[in-house]
């Protein structure tokens, strides 16, 4: 019995000896190497070398003219599989059905949405996983329009250990925001594919391509055209921002119809923004666009109203309870307005917490009558 003990002691000894010899141990956690991969060839040549896998990336490669960047360019590809397109042309095209519309294919749908959400994956420079081994990653910017994207390393969990799997890049769309919260992100399957003039990192298959944006983009609706822009005019707040009307959160940026400036006040109690337009004008729509962080300041109740002469104010819509789910979300609001007015005034009673308030834009809107028939 006694030599039957020990031959199971010196069995589970040589048995645990042989698993920590077996694999990397780093501060307790499994550390996989991950082997030198090369690629005889550039970024565009390896992509074909994998029929059945890249077959979509490469198709929207072709129709937005992108092979020479991924021949040419030193790159760091995010590479999409054929499962990724798919989710997301599924997600369209059952959204579409609901709505007794025919499907769309990566071959008829809006190029210039695709390139804008393709080139997201197509950084500059090459970037294997060591070089984003910072605390924080990396900030990552895509060709074309330079979008700012992040990546970092992170650990997946393994046979119980938190962090104690094989290292993956968590690859995030940054929504142009500095708040995590708002970021969309994914993990790659596989990493470090070195061709002749880029570093291939191959994002997992669940992923849906678009962070998430590839529906709302190709179904949304653009507001009609803002009279701010086609008639033009001047802009005023009952206060203005604490830096000044030169500040960089001044009203000025209210008005300028870019979402990513924005409009700030604190001390809420109630303030207003008006727009003297150059000639009267029926808007029968405006919008309100959130800005780039904190949601707790977005306009939550407000009212609008139109006047000719400044003074005498006419009611034309109040709100009460609105949400903005998103960051630089616009919101159209439609109101049943066919009096030509020269002024017309947004008066934001409350934030949705606290006594800041902030927008990134502000619009009204005329749509033609035939649009609105429609």
């Amino acid at each position: 019995m006694y030599m039957n003990i020990l031959k199971k002691s010196l069995l589970f000894v040589i048995s645990f000896l042989s698993l920590l010899t077996a694999c990397k141990n780093d501060d307790g956690y499994y550390d996989p190497v991950i082997p030198d991969k090369g690629f005889d060839g550039d970024v565009y040549e390896y992509l074909q070398s994998k029929p059945g896998v890249y077959d979509s990336l490469l198709k929207v490669v072709d129709r937005l003219q992108l092979e020479s960047t991924l021949r040419d360019s030193n790159i760091t590809l995010f590479a999409l599989s054929n499962a990724s397109f798919q989710l997301a042309l599924t997600n369209l095209n059952n959204l579409r059905k609901l709505n007794d519309r025919p499907s769309e294919y990566l071959a008829n749908i809006d190029g210039n949405q695709l390139d804008t959400m393709l080139t997201q994956y197509i950084m500059r420079g090459k970037y294997i996983s060591d070089s984003l081994a910072k605390q924080d990653g990396l900030p990552l910017y895509g060709v074309k329009y330079g979008y700012p994207m992040h990546a970092s390393l992170v650990k997946t969990p393994a046979s119980g250990y938190v962090d104690g799997g094989p290292t993956v890049i968590q690859f995030s769309d940054t929504k142009r925001s500095q708040f995590l919260r708002n970021w969309v992100s994914t993990t790659t399957g596989s990493i470090n594919l070195e061709t002749k003039n880029g570093i291939i990192h191959v994002v997992s298959p669940d992923h849906v391509f678009g962070f998430g944006d590839f529906v709302s983009r190709l179904t949304y609706v653009p507001p009609p055209p803002n009279l701010f822009k086609t008639i033009g005019g001047i802009g005023t707040v009952s206060r203005e921002n604490g830096g000044g009307p030169d500040a960089v959160e001044a009203s000025k940026y209210a008005f300028d119809g870019n979402p990513e400036t924005k409009f700030l006040i604190g001390g809420m109690g109630t303030v207003w923004l008006q727009f003297e337009l150059n000639e009267a004008a029926a808007a029968n729509a405006y919008t309100i666009t959130s800005a780039n962080d904190f949601e707790d300041r977005d306009p939550i109740d407000w009212t609008l109203s139109g006047s000719n002469d400044g003074e005498n104010w006419t009611f034309l819509d109040s709100k009460a309870g609105e949400i903005f789910e998103q960051r630089f979300q616009t919101r159209v609001f439609r109101i049943s307005n066919k009096v030509a007015y020269k002024y017309y005034r947004l008066n934001i009673i409350r934030a949705k917490s606290g006594d800041v308030m902030q927008m990134a834009d502000w619009s009204v809107n005329k749509e033609e009558a035939e649009t609105v028939a429609k």
